[in-house]
């Protein structure tokens, strides 16, 4: 091959972007605008725009050392979002990154395909292969300058024509459809990991706020009484959306065991994120959604922090998830996807029913001190709903066995769902059924509340992960739910009082305040106006 400039290279490069790597870009493009007259012009116009965008950005950071292994770089990670975007129609913005980052390999496995390995190879390797091969011709050191300010002055010249003269389109484009811009690859992923790393990277060591240092157990106001300590369970789900429970109307049972006990189902409950790794540090963290960022979550403490400093209540958090996400940094934390301490796991993975076995151990470790018990949920992962659940609760057929989700019907893809939701519902069954008995010493409550919710194919959605601002109702409609024990603790709480605004429109921003009211916990940061117990407390 007959060597070239690093610049005829980059143009090569930036056009097969275009024509590739962007199917779900230009598919979401089609959706606004139709190939039809003018429209066809605009369309093209964005094509052109793209292309220019990638010739700037390549440019920009081209010399003799850098081109081909920011070249190779770009082609083999932009292979997987073009299949994750193509695929999912997920978007890879800094949420997604750190969702990514913070996945362990079990669960990364649930995601791999031919079709991936056809992506990664097609649009992956073999480019880069080609980048590696071709010889570049090098010339002096003033005539590369030349030629890296002429080619970024040529692209941004291009650029700036074609928005001038489609000024009036592209005013509008930039304007009502800035969703689309999500989409862009490679721009937009480049863009992410800058935004993660600044959000995520600190100038110095992580200093943690302290917060509710004055948190005190309140005394009972008859003393003459004997108080019973608390024994409350808190079940984080995975991916449960609110309208796949047949407590909220779902055509489908499945909460048939959950219909029996005395729940309050919040029909209403909204997440503060759209991915694992959002939600739980912000349904756990003293922020509402509005002032929540993840590096507040990290640099400032959480309920579970608070509740420790009272010094009376014990927090043990086990999770069959992929982590706490930093939540449970600072207490005692207990790893249950291995069956080094999960006692069931089968030969597809380990289960969420493993996480009560032996509870009564660290109960009676405990006896006579308030505490909080934390099970993190493997729940609704996806995209292999299928493996989600024993094959007992295989009730709803067919169902989809891949991860090609889109491969399957949406039927399929329903009814591998709506089994898992239907394990949860015995989970949750066998919690509240592990805390009857301690209802008798103990006063003893379940919350349970995902954290967030799931695409199942409508609009051609699948999964999570979605920007908050543009994710369908899907992702953030969650399920949640409390149950009393017996006893005391409803001599505290008006159930009746709190069925009757069990549907207002409540959201994470309220686990925060409803656990400190739970525990009776009194400290400044506390707000009665977001504990969703108050108002019904007697």
């Amino acid at each position: 091959m007959k060597n070239i400039s690093q610049y005829k290279l980059i143009t090569l490069i930036s056009i097969f972007f275009v024509l590739f790597y962007n199917l779900a870009f230009f598919k979401n493009v089609l959706l606004v605008y139709s190939f039809s007259g003018i429209d066809i012009l605009y369309i093209c116009s964005i094509a052109i725009l793209l292309f220019s965008l990638c010739v700037f950005v390549f440019s920009l950071f081209s010399s003799k050392y850098t081109t081909k292994p920011i070249l190779i770089l770009t082609v083999l990670v932009s292979s997987f979002s073009a299949y994750f975007m193509d695929t999912y129609h997920v978007v890879i913005d800094s949420s997604m990154i750190r969702n990514s980052l913070q996945t362990n390999l079990s669960e990364s496995s649930d995601l791999f395909s031919l079709r991936l390995v056809l992506y990664v190879v097609l649009l992956g390797i073999l480019p880069a292969i080609f980048i590696y091969k071709t010889k570049i011709e090098y010339k002096t050191l003033k005539k590369e300058i030349f030629a890296k300010l002429k080619t970024l002055f040529l692209s941004l010249l291009l650029i700036v024509i074609i928005i001038f003269s489609f000024s009036k389109f592209y005013t509008s484009f930039f304007r009502e459809h800035k969703s689309l811009r999500y989409h862009v690859n490679p721009i937009y992923w480049m863009y992410s990991i800058g935004n993660y790393i600044n959000k995520t990277i600190d100038n110095g060591p992580l200093v943690v706020e302290t917060v509710g240092l004055d948190a005190k157990i309140i005394p009972n106001s008859h003393p003459e009484e004997v108080e019973k300590t608390e024994l409350i369970i808190m079940v984080v789900g995975e991916a449960a959306r609110a309208d796949r429970f047949s407590l909220n109307g779902y055509e489908k049972e499945t909460n048939p065991l959950l219909k029996k006990e005395e729940i309050v189902n919040f029909t209403n409950m909204y997440s503060c994120g759209t991915s694992t790794a959002e939600s739980v540090p912000c349904m756990f963290s003293m922020y509402d959604k509005a002032d929540y960022s993840y590096k507040k979550g990290i640099s400032t403490e959480n309920i579970v922090d608070v509740l420790k400093h009272t010094k009376k209540i014990n927090v043990l958090w086990r999770d069959n998830n992929s982590t706490s996400k930093g939540v449970a940094l600072r207490t005692e934390y207990q790893d249950y996807k291995t069956s080094k301490n999960n006692t069931m796991c089968d030969e597809t993975e380990c289960r969420d029913e493993g996480m009560i076995v032996g509870l009564e151990d660290y109960i009676k470790k405990h006896k006579g001190e308030d505490i909080l018990i934390v099970l993190h949920q493997m729940g609704n992962h996806g995209p292999a709903y299928y493996k989600r659940y024993p094959k007992e609760f295989e009730k709803f057929t067919p169902v989809c066995k891949s991860n090609q989700l889109e491969e399957c019907t949406q039927e399929e893809v329903s009814n591998a769902y709506d089994n898992a939701i239907l394990y949860t519902d015995y989970f949750l069954s066998k919690v509240i059924n592990f805390l009857k008995p301690y209802s008798k010493d103990y006063e003893t409550a379940m919350l349970y509340m995902s954290d967030h919710g799931e695409s199942l194919g409508e609009n051609g959605i699948y999964l999570h992960g979605l920007p908050y601002f543009m994710a369908p109702d899907e992702q953030k409609h969650i399920g949640s739910l409390i149950w009393f024990g017996e006893g005391d603790i409803k001599e505290d709480i008006d159930i009746e009082k709190l069925a009757t605004y069990k549907n207002k429109r409540f959201s994470q921003d309220d686990l925060f305040h409803t656990l400190l009211g739970l525990f009776e916990v009194e400290t400044e940061v506390y707000k009665k106006e977001l504990d969703i117990l108050y108002n019904a407390k007697k």
